[in-house]
């Protein structure tokens, strides 16, 4: 067994992958990750930005679809899907021997939705609808105009990857909208799941770069302590929500929890260590979505200890002390919100440019090759 097993066999922990290529699921890559211990896959409209971008894999499919009429646009989905779809059968062995606690495959709402609460609803209502399978999760970003679908889709029995999580008070409020949810929905409650995505590494970077723009030796004192302090008080919030009698009402008619999903784990900073975000947030009911280059990190050189909940009062005094000397964490998890979103429909809108050039380039050597064979039947 390997190190990916133990986080999840002894710590209850699971792995999952944060990347998605074609070449991965063709070559048995994928395959071969989920055998080392990976126990589900996040995609994003980034990761299919540089997949896409790179290579000759989806040209195949693409020239085939546009052949048809397809437009640009059309055609991504059908690509996304069909990496998706690959995905969720890869992942399907997990998804059952688990009891649908894992085995995952998360793919995005169009990103230019996240301020748009009935368009985000209508396409992850189709998303969820047009794949049709139990590990699916549509990821919906979590937003304040995020929230209500986030309600909606798990009244209606859809699971839902809540993403782009920066802050604890809107943690709170997605966490309030799951409940929700599910208070809503009637019977039994067993087939519906979510995971609550907050980003760490990118929290960090924001917050350190504030601190070293204060520059006092207080302030300084504190960078790189920020995001993983920040996730372990959420870890707390989740432990705290997720008993009581509200919740056991909900558990007895099968509701899973929404597990905290670490996510933005890579280390930003070359100067903190490579698995910085994964050793600090081991724990129970959690999920950790990794790069591959900090998969193999971690398989190789990780450490692996419960502590996520080892001591949550250090953690709220590490926040505590960020606040005192002139960071606002509101402000910047609004920032990096905003930012979050900007990336991505940057990343979708270069993706739709560069594949729009790819369909030119299919087209023109299409043409090429029949005038080509256009010219050979008439010499015969």
């Amino acid at each position: 067994m390997s190190s990916l097993h133990d986080l999840y066999r002894h710590h209850g922990q699971s792995p999952w992958l944060d990347n998605l290529r074609r070449e991965w699921i063709n070559n048995g890559e994928l395959a071969r990750w989920v055998k080392r211990g990976v126990r589900g896959l996040t995609s994003n409209p980034s990761i299919f930005q540089k997949a896409m971008t790179s290579g000759s894999e989806y040209d195949k499919q693409l020239a085939g679809l546009l052949a048809g009429g397809m437009s640009v646009a059309d055609a991504y989905w059908e690509l996304v899907l069909t990496d998706i779809g690959s995905a969720l059968d890869v992942l399907a062995p997990v998804h059952a021997d688990s009891d649908g606690i894992d085995g995952f495959v998360s793919v995005e709402v169009d990103p230019k939705l996240a301020r748009d609460t009935d368009g985000t609803l209508a396409a992850a209502r189709a998303l969820h609808q047009r794949v049709g399978r139990p590990n699916l999760y549509v990821k919906i970003p979590g937003t304040a105009e995020g929230l209500p679908a986030i309600q909606s889709m798990t009244a209606e029995g859809r699971s839902v990857n809540v993403t782009l999580l920066f802050s604890l008070e809107r943690y709170a409020e997605v966490i309030e909208a799951y409940l929700r949810g599910l208070e809503a929905r009637e019977g039994d409650l067993s087939s519906v799941s979510g995971v609550a995505s907050f980003f760490i590494s990118r929290t960090d970077t924001e917050v350190d770069r504030r601190l070293e723009a204060t520059g006092t030796p207080e302030a300084l004192a504190l960078r790189g302590r920020a995001a993983v302090a920040q996730g372990q008080v959420a870890y707390k919030l989740f432990t705290q929500k997720f008993t009581g009698a509200r919740w056991a009402a909900l558990a007895a008619r099968g509701a899973r929890v929404q597990r905290p999903l670490w996510a933005s784990t890579s280390t930003k900073n070359p100067a903190y260590p490579d698995t910085l975000y994964v050793e600090q947030l081991i724990g129970p009911n959690t999920v950790n979505t990794l790069p591959d280059a900090t998969l193999e990190a971690f398989a190789d050189h990780g450490k692996l200890a419960r502590t996520v909940d080892a001591d949550p009062g250090a953690a709220q005094a590490v926040l505590d002390a960020v606040t005192d000397v002139g960071v606002d964490l509101e402000a910047v998890a609004g920032q990096l919100e905003d930012e979050g979103v900007s990336a991505f429909v940057q990343s979708f809108d270069d993706l739709l440019e560069s594949l729009a050039a790819t369909a030119d380039r299919l087209m023109e050597n299409r043409s090429a090759v029949s005038a080509c064979s256009g010219l050979m039947e008439g010499a015969r």
